[in-house]
């Protein structure tokens, strides 16, 4: 591998350590509840983005299924929930 593949390689790890830390952040401050606001970013990633999770489609609705296993359902709600209340209001 050449010096400009691994500069290329290193830019792109470097861009995604930043997002993971902005997305972290945006997180902690604005989604999370108090209870969970203390966790590290590597807890939330851990806890949070690498959910095993399964999307199941019928004739009317499609269903996530998710494990409970490093969330329970009701926290992963609430967080959906404040994340969903962040949308911005359009005026017009």
């Amino acid at each position: 591998m050449g010096e400009a593949e691994k500069d290329a390689l290193r830019v792109k790890f470097d861009n995604k350590l930043k997002l993971e830390y902005n997305i972290g952040n945006f997180l902690r401050r604005l989604a999370l509840p108090k209870s969970i606001n203390d966790w590290s970013l590597r807890t939330m990633r851990e806890k949070l983005v690498k959910i095993g999770d399964k999307v199941v489609s019928h004739a009317r609705y499609v269903t996530f299924q998710m494990a409970e296993v490093l969330v329970s359902r009701a926290l992963f709600y609430e967080i959906l929930e404040r994340i969903k209340r962040l949308k911005p209001v359009l005026t017009g």
